[in-house]
C-alpha cells in the first residue's frame, strides 16, 4: 500500500505544469489523472510516474485495468 502522504504530493507529470494534475487512487494499483486520464501503475507499492507508461493505458477504461498491474518491461 502506498503511503498517504506520498499520494497527497503526487501529481500527473503530463499535466502538472498547466493544470492541477490531481490523481485518483484506484484499487490500490493505479493512479489515474483527473485531467488527461493517463493511468499510472503502482508496482510493488511504487507508483510508476512516467508519462510513457501512463500513455500505454490512456485508452483503457478503469474497469478494464488489470489488478495488479503487469510488471514494467
Amino acid at each position: 500500500m502506498v503511503n498517504q502522504e506520498l499520494l497527497d504530493m503526487l501529481r500527473c507529470p503530463n499535466c502538472v505544469q498547466e493544470k492541477d494534475g490531481l490523481l485518483n487512487y484506484y484499487k490500490e494499483s493505479w493512479l489515474i489523472c483527473q485531467d488527461c486520464h493517463r493511468k499510472y501503475p503502482i508496482v510493488d507499492d511504487i507508483p510508476v510516474m512516467l508519462i510513457d507508461e501512463g500513455d500505454k493505458w490512456i485508452a483503457i477504461d478503469e474497469s478494464d485495468l488489470p489488478v495488479p498491474p503487469p510488471p514494467i518491461a
